[in-house]
């Protein structure tokens, strides 16, 4: 099912200050940021199940995570590539689409019900030009997500499964009892019957 947005709200000052509060520890902003944040913020709430984004649009919003569990996937004949997971404090988007505004390849879809917190393509160029030391917090932003993404690049990369699930603990690890097991084989590029070995050995081991 396709979340058609209908239930987009203004942010509340609470919200825009969480926001706000993830920003600073990243970078220190005035409170002009806070200001423009209360006004250009939207709050969203999305079903398990549902579709945030889907591939072949172009990614008008990003978004924050205030709780739930958002997934990036792709189509690849019959089934689902998981390509991302991102959960609470951390954002949302399809990045490439959203940067350069040009139709998405992913699919973006909530897993558990969520709580988004998003701003505009629009907006955050016009936060970009009135405050230009918001550019340094949204470049140490974007640099954790990169490394993320070299992260997810260097486990898809391994050609033996155990090793990939040993990458996925290493740097997933909280996710490796909340996302469903179907979903967490799709990211590593292995089947769920390969998986659910990998991890009965690994209990017995322990």
């Amino acid at each position: 099912m396709i979340n058609t947005l209908s239930n987009k709200q203004p942010a509340t000052k609470m919200q825009a200050f969480q926001v706000f509060n993830l920003l600073t520890s990243i970078h220190p902003l005035s409170n002009d940021v806070l200001c423009y944040l209360e006004n250009n913020l939207y709050t969203l709430t999305v079903k398990k199940g549902e579709i945030l984004d889907e591939a072949g649009n172009v990614c008008e919003m990003i978004y924050f995570i205030r709780r739930g569990v958002i997934r990036a996937y792709v189509k690849e004949d019959k089934r689902d590539v998981t390509t991302w997971i991102s959960v609470e404090n951390e954002l949302a988007a399809s990045i490439a689409s959203f940067v350069v505004q040009t139709p998405s390849v992913d699919n973006l879809q909530a897993i558990e019900d969520a709580e988004l917190i998003g701003i505009s393509f629009t907006s955050l160029q016009q936060l970009y030009e009135l405050i230009p030391a918001f550019n340094i917090a949204a470049r140490r932003m974007y640099e954790k997500y990169y490394v993320d993404a070299e992260i997810r690049a260097l486990i898809a990369r391994q050609s033996k499964a155990e090793k990939k699930y040993e990458f996925f603990l290493q740097s997933y690890g909280h996710l490796s009892n909340r996302i469903p097991l179907t979903y967490i084989a799709s990211f590593l590029g292995i089947n769920l019957a390969t998986l659910s070995r990998i991890r009965s050995q690994r209990r017995r081991m322990k």
